[in-house]
């Protein structure tokens, strides 16, 4: 089991140096967003969800119909996802809300 997860993480270390880069990059990023901007950014993210979804239905299409496990961890990222962009979608609306006139 421990040699396993070792030769794992030997032949991906490159990958795994890309995450961990990716972390630090991405809270960076994020961190130096004024408060005002979080609530576009977010529902932008949100939406970009939908690739994931998308991603999760093809995953789902070719996966052998005996294999439950995979089945239903895509269809529960499909649900997921779904409810994300919806809620991207819906924080989006409010915010565009409040720049119309009355």
């Amino acid at each position: 089991m421990i040699n396993d997860i070792v030769s794992f993480l030997g032949q991906n270390i490159e990958m795994i140096y890309i995450l961990i880069l990716s972390v630090f990059v991405g809270v960076e990023v994020i961190g130096k967003v004024p408060a005002v901007l979080h609530t576009p950014l977010m529902s932008g993210a949100n939406a970009i969800h939908g690739v994931v979804i998308v991603g999760a239905i093809i995953v789902m299409l070719n996966t052998p119909v005996d294999n439950i496990l995979a089945l239903a961890l895509g269809f529960v990222a499909v649900v997921l996802g779904t409810l994300n962009v919806i809620g991207g979608f819906a924080v989006t609306d409010r915010m565009l809300e409040m720049f119309k006139k009355k």
